[in-house]
């Protein structure tokens, strides 16, 4: 798969080849839905808590004499069954993160590169470097008609274009070790380097 590799500016810079095997597949919905559910459920806090009846604070005291009165037996009013009792197996604080094997997930970027590919929403770009400048580069994406973008770039992401992408709303940078398909998938538009395609390439091989 042949793309034409542009500059910031928009102007061109050649072409490059993408490897079919990494941007030409078919896109599969149920192995790129497995990998972002992976990706959200270790996101996830796990913080939810209730209380159980050993910790809400309320009398302890035996409400009424155990027999005679017509009514259930019933010790203290921290029972579940009573208005600010516990809570009878309410959440606790725990992990969400399961288990995928890493060719599953190597495999799901595999398919959200592809599904940008057949969608058109890949652009190459030369190399994502700016002066620190907001200003200028919200121009220059401006110009370009990105508005949901994500730019991935090679191992390290410029300094400079990093500074001045921070403050963009809509457009995320992640050097190619963080490419991941929830954040891929996320943005209208792919934003790729020369250095970050080398670098995936390199990666998902």
């Amino acid at each position: 798969m042949k793309l034409d590799v542009i500059k910031l500016d928009g102007g061109k810079a050649g072409s490059v080849e993408l490897d079919e095997a990494l941007f030409g597949l078919e896109p599969r919905a149920d192995i790129l839905h497995r990998v972002v559910r992976w990706q959200r459920a270790a996101a996830q806090a796990g913080t939810h808590k209730v209380k159980t009846r050993s910790e809400t604070s309320y009398s302890t005291k035996k409400i009424y004499r155990q027999k005679g009165t017509g009514g259930a037996r019933h010790g203290d009013r921290n029972a579940p069954i009573f208005r600010k009792g516990g809570v009878y197996k309410g959440p606790t604080p725990r992990s969400h993160a399961h288990d995928l094997p890493k060719k599953f997930r190597k495999l799901g970027l595999k398919h959200a590169l592809s599904a940008k590919a057949k969608e058109g929403a890949i652009v190459v770009i030369d190399a994502a470097e700016a002066e620190g400048k907001t200003k200028a580069l919200a121009k220059q994406v401006k110009d370009l008609g990105w508005k949901r973008a994500l730019v991935i770039d090679g191992a390290e992401v410029n300094e400079g274009f990093a500074k001045a992408a921070r403050n963009i709303d809509g457009l995320d940078v992640l050097p190619s070790v963080g490419a991941n398909v929830y954040d891929i998938l996320k943005r209208d538009t792919l934003v790729l380097t020369k250095a970050g395609v080398e670098a995936l390439e390199a990666r998902l091989k």
